[in-house]
């Protein structure tokens, strides 16, 4: 349903574009015309990826290795990035999440959560968005929140205080910047199960299984129809669409809020199992 070159001659960056749902995203960008720009903490998973890409795409995949949460190396690396080419447009994927009793969580574990969500999506959008400002070009930013931004949810509580951030965020600069050429907007996605996280966040197959079917469809998210909305939106297509978060859930949201509660389900093994290891 989409052209073949819906987002020819735009540059984008993905955070947290090696791997799951932002590798996902940034191939249909690439399928779509795109250069694609990915950054992440680990330097062995972009290169893989890029060179992975880059030998389907004809290189048009760089990568930074930056972590969101120091302000001053996401300062770095976009100013390093404009000396290349101009961003048009950001993806804030990269995120973490903790799934324990609150009860159970430590002020550093609450801190881990949103220093990456809350405070690297302010600080990679800010960067981007004054250069945008200052040149007078147009920019277009989409973040990746949860439904519980708005419902809340046990068991996820600093994930859902930072989502909700990032959504007030989205919000009042659509407001603020909308006007001057660079629009914000969000995607909130159901269960899409990606390899590594979902296991961390889903310690059992049952319960796995339920949250990916218990919704109106029945069934999880596919990657490439989480790919096909992000592609849409920050396309010139979607030029009128600003302050929007979408969701793309099945209706899973209106069937049940609070995405994690499901987790009252697990014995205090399985917490046990559960908690972060201490460093």
């Amino acid at each position: 349903m989409f052209l073949p070159d819906l987002l020819k001659g735009k540059t984008i960056l993905v955070t947290g574009g090696g791997t799951g749902l932002g590798k996902a995203m940034g191939t249909r960008f690439l399928e779509l015309g795109a250069s694609l720009v990915i950054c992440g903490r680990r330097e062995d998973v972009l290169k893989a990826t890029t060179a992975e890409l880059n030998a389907r795409f004809k290189d048009k995949v760089s990568y930074h290795v930056c972590d969101i949460r120091d302000a001053g190396a996401v300062d770095a690396m976009i100013a390093a990035q404009w000396q290349r080419a101009p961003l048009d447009a950001l993806v804030n994927n990269a995120a973490g999440n903790i799934a324990a009793r609150s009860e159970d969580l430590s002020p550093r574990a609450i801190d881990a959560v949103l220093n990456i969500v809350l405070h690297g999506t302010a600080y990679v959008t800010w960067a981007c968005g004054k250069r945008w400002l200052a040149d007078n070009r147009p920019g277009a930013v989409l973040s990746i929140l949860a439904t519980y931004a708005w419902t809340g949810s046990g068991y996820v509580v600093p994930s859902a205080m930072a989502k909700a951030g990032v959504m007030a965020m989205t919000q009042s600069l659509a407001v603020e910047w909308g006007g001057r050429g660079v629009r914000l907007n969000a995607i909130a996605p159901g269960p899409f199960p990606t390899e590594g996280a979902w296991s961390r966040l889903v310690p059992r197959a049952d319960l796995a299984e339920k949250i990916e079917t218990d919704n109106p469809l029945g069934r999880p998210g596919r990657h490439e129809e989480l790919g096909n909305l992000a592609a849409y939106l920050l396309s010139d297509q979607a030029a009128y669409i600003n302050g929007e978060v979408v969701v793309i859930d099945a209706g899973r949201w209106l069937k049940g809020a609070g995405q994690f509660n499901f987790l009252s389900k697990l014995n205090d093994q399985e917490w046990a199992m559960m908690r972060p290891a201490k460093k």
